[in-house]
């Protein structure tokens, strides 16, 4: 998943389609997948008992996660949803790219520091 907290994402299934919103958290999964949480999207009740860190009670709205397949990532150069993918640089780093223009999104991997020949 190259998908990661902070990034914009476009929602492409349910209720929430078409929505833009930012990712909160990414949380991986056993299959190599990932669930997300992005703000607004997929939002449901907690009810809360009175208590004393609470006395009056009621209903706490949060976000719950999402298939990371369900969204698609909104590229900051072309403002577009599209998928990501990932190369190498010359230099040995490894960075994520925009599938439609090209454009890279940050960096996955910092470049590897070379063996001192001599």
């Amino acid at each position: 998943m190259l998908i990661k907290a902070g990034d914009l994402v476009e929602v492409r299934t349910g209720n929430a389609k078409g929505t833009r919103a930012k990712v909160l958290s990414v949380r991986p999964d056993a299959e190599g997948g990932a669930k997300l949480v992005v703000e607004g999207v997929n939002r449901v009740y907690r009810h809360l008992k009175r208590s004393q860190k609470n006395p009056q009670g009621g209903r706490l709205s949060k976000e719950m996660p999402i298939n990371g397949s369900n969204v698609l990532f909104v590229c900051g150069a072309c403002g577009k949803a599209t998928r990501l993918g990932a190369r190498v640089t010359a230099d040995g780093g490894k960075v994520r790219f925009c599938r439609k223009c090209g454009a890279e999104q940050g960096t996955l991997r910092r470049p590897r520091a070379t063996a001192a020949k001599g």
